[in-house]
């Protein structure tokens, strides 16, 4: 048996990306499930993990759920103490504990002001005195972590922690809403928004389905502040260099074309997510490298 996860829509939902985030980024085997946020299928879904009552929620190989981010990052780390969700110097753990539990509990302003949104960046947000608090204590609490834990790398607590995926949502706001921040604290930002893993997500995310109006906000839209995408493009048929889809090794039956190249797979998804941000993928990289 493995871990069974649920989550909601890729773009939109915050405390999925972090549930995510808590496998993909440590190697722990998961079957996930989705539901729209806003639809009947989230709450039918959601009846299927009682008690828990919101996403992420987790049901473990024993039958265990286990709502909220938090106990599921920690009941982790405890079941894998060797995959890195913790730091294992005791200083450095004692500081990712506590920068998950303020972002598990705090920034209540700058979450309802600034509902993550994956798929566009705004310019001509202006950020209220409770929202600038809450960038200026994510300033102070950032800086803190790499003085208390000598991290000289990207990350807050040395290599890449549940802490680091707890403020992954932070870094999509950041982009998103052009936040202003400390340049250090831009920099930890730009960590996130390079990380394969987060691209990952977020490329499935731009092809997840149709936009979700709750989130549409009227400001004027500039590019994504990330990484730029190399130039692929969908196209009809299904002649490839490829015989097999990368990631599933079934047939393939649709291709995207990159550099004059035509590359298949056995699905749209698979297709547009690749389309979406290419070098997110390793997989892909392998077939496009070879």
């Amino acid at each position: 048996m493995t871990y069974d996860l649920a989550l909601a829509d890729r773009s939109y939902s915050s405390w999925s990306l972090r549930g995510w985030l808590l496998f993909e980024k440590f190697n722990i085997p998961v079957r996930t499930r989705f539901a729209r946020l806003y639809t009947e299928a989230f709450p039918a879904m959601m009846a299927d993990f009682a008690p828990a009552r919101t996403v992420p929620a987790l049901r473990t190989p024993g039958g265990t759920v286990i709502p909220e981010s938090l106990a599921i990052a920690e009941e982790l780390a405890s079941r894998h103490p060797d995959a890195g969700l913790l730091p294992a110097d005791p200083t450095k753990r004692a500081v990712a504990r506590a920068l998950m539990a303020e972002m598990h509990a705090g920034f209540t302003a700058l979450r309802s002001a600034c509902p993550m949104n994956m798929r566009v960046s705004y310019q001509g947000f202006e950020p209220d005195e409770a929202v600038q608090k809450d960038l200026r204590r994510l300033e102070e609490i950032w800086a803190w972590a790499r003085e208390a834990t000598g991290s000289e790398g990207p990350w807050l607590c040395g290599d890449y922690c549940a802490a680091d995926a707890f403020f992954a949502p932070v870094a999509a706001r950041v982009a998103g809403y052009g936040l202003k921040i400390a340049p250090a604290a831009q920099s930890y930002v730009e960590a996130h928004l390079a990380d394969p893993a987060f691209r990952r997500w977020r490329a499935m995310g731009l092809v997840d389905g149709e936009p979700q109006a709750f989130y549409k906000r009227d400001f004027a839209l500039v590019p994504w502040p990330g990484p730029t995408p190399l130039p692929a493009r969908a196209v009809a048929g299904s002649e490839a260099e490829n015989s097999a889809c990368p990631y599933s090794g079934k047939p393939v039956t649709h291709v995207l074309e990159l550099d004059g190249r035509r590359f298949g797979f056995c699905n749209a998804f698979c297709r547009d997510k690749t389309v979406a941000d290419a070098e997110a993928w390793p997989a892909f990289l392998d077939l496009y490298h070879s």
